[in-house]
């Protein structure tokens, strides 16, 4: 038997998802997804692809979140021109989702680059345009959940509703290698929802299958469970305590379900007289897109979208973004990115993070390295768009709105796919994350040498009697720039010694921080 898997991404990391499944007569990808976080990890979405582009046989998208799908336009770009393959509901959201991608790499280099120009340096491309990004979502084509299809010669596959997103799938494969007449299952589970999202289906996936990968986004994290009523309620909590400090609120949130379970949210907290009817600003042109995919598939059951209302404001020209700079107080700004790395959000960060009276509600997973992580961690000072910005807002914390199941719904989530013939891999989290899911699965009763949490770029291959390691390709140290590296260490020096500049008494002390500063880099070789 010679079917191998490559972890081209998301081991160690949550981001890049991207999987390589190998037989003797296929190749195929799960998920092309881009790497977020520290700026060292987002480097990997600039190089070349560890795989020969022109052999891959098909791509497989688990659902249209940015680090799932985002490298798909390169990979088109570099030549690929065969099937890429998701749900009729993730190719809906994907023709949005991608060129918006586009768009911002196109907005973000165009800044980089006139620094760049008075700093002397070369200028860069963009990874894609939105041109690129546009023909990839054309090139799309959609298969029906709960169906097999033939993804390639020998692989069938089949969409099963992960309950992340609208559209979002686990996929399931029977692998037939040449060497073998027995068919081998495989099952990746994609981003596993809560169970307890209003707007998707609780998750669903067979059992009995041979190989299972399991997300671990949260594996190391419980959290309280609550019906729509009580997350209203800690939603209603912090925005009237919001409201009453008298500034902006500003809420960054992913454009695609993130931002419409809030608009859904408060809707029937606006229309039980739970909170004032203060106007709400959606300053994104990706998430008004996908409200209008979301509403369309709200129509098709029957039911109304709570999309609608006399204080709900859809932003989509840059101009009127600026005016929000306008408002002094009593007022929501929904805006991209939710981890605060690009986006519209960073110019309101930018804004008024130094004003006392903002409130910043963090409503979804921040990863290491991210602007929306160092809020997290309470950092008195950023840099935003290379300026410095202290932190005086009042930084808020809505753990309800996760779209990713934590410890006990993923336990329960493989206990569910049990009996599991080979090996479970744990991927697509953080180390600990991956460590405290694989110790929680082994109290449950899941023996631990079934358990195998691969390396990122490590190829394995999977055998009758289970998975063999055979290569491990590092594409990034991930232990050492995961969560910190040195972009972020220059970063937080810069500030200190600003602080410290700040904080001298006078000139001749000045100088001498920077005196010791400069006799210091003279020393380092």
């Amino acid at each position: 038997m010679s079917i191998r898997v490559t972890f081209h991404g998301a081991c160690g990391v949550v981001t890049g998802s991207c999987f390589e499944v190998t037989t003797g007569r296929a190749k195929v990808l799960i998920d092309c997804g881009m790497f977020q976080g520290t700026k060292s990890i987002k480097e990997l979405n600039y190089g070349l692809f560890p795989f020969d582009v022109d052999d891959i046989d098909a791509l497989l998208l688990t659902h249209a979140h940015i680090d799932h799908c985002g490298l798909a336009p390169k990979l088109m770009k570099a030549g690929y021109r065969a099937p890429i393959i998701a749900t009729r509901a993730t190719a809906d959201l994907l023709a949005y989702v991608l060129p918006d991608s586009g768009y911002v790499q196109e907005s973000e280099v165009m800044r980089l680059n006139r620094r760049n120009r008075q700093r002397g340096k070369d200028a860069v491309e963009p990874i894609y345009s939105r041109v690129d990004a546009e023909a990839c979502a054309k090139h799309v084509v959609t298969r029906a959940m709960n169906h097999w299809f033939e993804a390639a010669p020998g692989i069938q596959a089949r969409f099963w509703d992960a309950g992340h997103i609208l559209g979002s799938g686990s996929i399931e494969l029977l692998v037939k290698d040449s060497d073998s007449k027995e068919d081998l299952r495989l099952l990746f589970s994609g981003d596993i929802g809560t169970g307890d999202n209003m707007l998707q289906h609780p998750p669903r996936a067979p059992a009995g299958v041979d190989y299972l990968f399991v997300e671990s986004t949260y594996g190391d994290r419980r959290r309280a469970k609550h019906n729509r009523e009580q997350r209203c309620a800690a939603l209603q909590r912090e925005i009237k305590a919001a409201l009453k400090a008298g500034g902006i609120v500003l809420v960054p949130a992913f454009a695609v379900e993130r931002t419409q379970q809030l608009l859904f949210d408060f809707d029937y907290l606006f229309e039980h007289g739970l909170l004032p009817e203060v106007p709400v600003f959606v300053d994104s042109p990706l998430a008004t897109k996908a409200t209008a995919v979301f509403a369309k598939y709200f129509r098709r059951q029957g039911a109304a979208a709570p999309f609608e209302r006399r204080n709900l404001h859809f932003v989509e020209d840059a101009e009127e973004s600026k005016k929000l700079g306008r408002l002094r107080g009593g007022a929501i700004i929904i805006a991209g990115s939710g981890m605060c790395d690009a986006g519209r959000i960073r110019h309101h960060l930018k804004m008024r993070l130094s004003e006392a009276d903002t409130t910043v509600v963090l409503v979804g997973y921040q990863a290491p390295g991210s602007l929306g992580r160092l809020l997290l961690q309470s950092v008195p000072m950023v840099r935003i768009h290379g300026e410095e910005v202290a932190v005086k807002a009042r930084i808020r914390t809505l753990d309800e709105y996760s779209g990713h199941a934590d410890q006990v719904g993923l336990v329960k989530w493989v206990r569910d796919r049990l009996p599991v013939a080979k090996n479970i891999f744990i991927i697509h989290g953080e180390e600990p994350a991956r460590v405290g899911l694989s110790a929680c699965l082994e109290g449950a009763g899941i023996p631990k040498a079934t358990m195998y949490l691969p390396q990122m770029g490590e190829t394995v291959r999977l055998t009758a009697t289970g998975v063999k390691s055979e290569r491990v390709r590092p594409r990034v140290d991930v232990a050492a720039t995961a969560n910190y590296d040195w972009h972020n260490a220059y970063a937080q020096t810069v500030l200190d010694l600003r602080r410290r500049l700040d904080a001298a008494g006078d000139e001749a002390s000045k100088l001498k921080i920077l005196n010791g500063v400069s006799n210091v880099l003279r020393r380092v070789k």
